[in-house]
Parts: structure tokens; C-alpha cells; sequence
């Protein structure tokens, strides 16, 4: 096969390493349900290049008010890749202590929420220090890892805990130790990763799964949807209608924080 034809072949095996989740996948779409029909937030939290699994959770099309999205730029700022804001620096706050903590200070948690933690390897500082930070505060915690590369690491956290030791629930991207999936003939490292495109569809099953539950309720959720399938004036409507009920559902979190928890 070709390099192209390897990752295809390669990547529709995460298929099945996804859909071998279902079991779990439905018991955190229960979870997360349950916490935005309490008119409460699930909290999403990647850095790196873990940013785009936050962002394919909410605000894009095909999604839906309920989640709020933490992702700092000092952490995923990846495009200058060298200089000021480079990446150098972003990888080296990744693994500060007490980072997180200070991130978690904006918010007004609350017991009832839940929160979607994402790191491929789960051994960098920050995001097992904010699932921990999470827990510490009630905050149920689903880490979505890649198990095989998780295994395989060394954490770089202070007493050695990894992310999936402040989780109640895991879930795993199906991407191999090292993230890369294609051996090309020559070279001695392995190319184009595996872990978005099984993160994304763990996220997106959990998604699915999440407006099932809230439409069954009695509480369909305002989707963002393009024009190209309801018209402009219903897009334009659901659009306002989602942003709107997103700064209601996030305005409590920013209350009480002369008290934090």
C-alpha cells in the first residue's frame, strides 16, 4: 500500500477501537447530560494540540450550547511555532506546576459539574493537575487519552500520577504509542498521527449521544447549523440563539470568586 493508503487502512481501524467504547461512551454522554440539563457547564480542557478536540466539542457546527471550552493560548498558540509565542515556550508551560490551578481560579465551580480533560499522553503537568484541580472541587472528570501511548509514557508530574488517575471515567483514542502511525521506507521515524482523528470521533459520538438525551428530555439543544440546511434566517436564529444561552449557562462561573473554593 501507499504511505496514503496505509493511513486510511490504519485509521478506520480507530473505528473499532472507538466503537468498543460505546459501553463508556453512553455513560458519559449520562454524565454530561445530566449536568447540562441541571443548567450547569461541562468543562473542556486540552493543551497542545489537544485544543482541537475542545473546539470540535463547542462552538462549531453540529454542536450545541452546554460545554465551556478552557483553552489557553499560552498553551496552544502553535503557528509562530518559534520566536515570541513559539512553541518552545507553550511545551514548557505545559509542564509547570500550578498552572492549572491558576486557570481554575476563574471559575465559580460548581458540585454537578463534569469536565472532558484531553491529553494524548496524559503525563504533561497541566492537564493532570487540572483534572486533579477539578476533582479536588466536585467536578466529575472524563479523561480521553490514547491508552497505548499513555502506557508507554513517562509523567512528568511532581509525584508521578498521570491523567487517568484523576479520572472517573477513560477513554481512549485508539492512537498508537508515539501518536504517529505510517513507517515510510528510508525514514526512521513514523509519520501523520492518529490521535484527532480518533479523538474527534470519541467527542462526536459523545455529542450525538448528549443531544438524544437533552431532545428526549424535553430540552432539544440550539444546534449550529448551516445556512445550507435550514436557510439564513433559521441559522442566523440558532446562531444567536446558542451564543446567547451560552453567556447565560456561563455568567453563574464567574460569580463568588472573592470566595474561591
Amino acid at each position: 500500500m501507499s504511505p496514503a493508503e496505509t493511513y486510511l487502512a490504519l485509521s478506520s481501524q480507530l473505528i473499532a477501537r472507538v466503537q468498543a467504547q460505546l459501553p463508556l461512551i453512553q455513560q458519559v454522554a449520562d454524565l454530561f447530560s445530566k449536568t447540562i440539563l441541571a443548567g450547569q457547564m461541562v468543562h473542556l480542557f486540552g493543551s497542545g494540540h489537544s485544543r482541537i478536540l475542545v473546539e470540535e466539542m463547542w462552538p462549531r457546527y453540529g454542536s450545541f450550547p452546554g460545554f465551556n471550552p478552557i483553552v489557553e493560548l499560552s498553551l496552544t498558540f502553535h503557528n509562530l511555532v518559534v520566536g515570541a509565542n513559539g512553541q518552545r515556550q507553550a511545551m514548557f508551560l505545559e509542564n509547570v506546576s500550578g498552572l492549572a490551578a491558576r486557570i481554575l481560579r476563574n471559575f465559580d465551580l460548581k458540585v454537578g459539574d463534569s469536565a472532558l480533560v484531553v491529553s494524548s499522553s496524559g503525563c504533561n503537568v497541566v492537564p493532570v493537575e487540572m483534572a486533579e484541580e477539578f476533582q479536588r472541587r466536585g467536578v466529575k472528570v472524563v479523561a480521553l487519552i490514547s491508552k497505548d501511548h499513555a502506557d508507554a509514557s513517562t509523567s512528568r508530574h511532581p509525584v508521578g500520577k498521570k491523567l487517568q488517575d484523576y479520572a472517573d471515567v477513560v477513554l481512549d483514542t485508539g492512537a498508537p504509542i508515539g501518536d504517529a502511525m505510517v513507517r515510510i521506507p528510508g525514514l526512521d521515524t513514523p509519520v501523520a498521527p492518529g490521535s484527532t482523528v480518533g479523538g474527534c470521533l470519541v467527542v462526536n459520538a459523545i455529542k450525538a449521544e448528549v443531544a438524544a438525551r437533552l431532545t428526549a428530555a424535553g430540552q432539544p439543544p440550539k444546534v449550529l447549523t448551516a445556512a445550507a440546511v435550514v436557510g439564513s434566517l433559521r441559522a442566523t436564529s440558532l446562531f444567536e440563539a446558542a451564543y446567547d444561552e451560552h453567556a447565560r449557562r456561563i455568567a453563574p462561573y464567574y460569580a463568588g470568586l472573592d470566595q474561591p473554593s
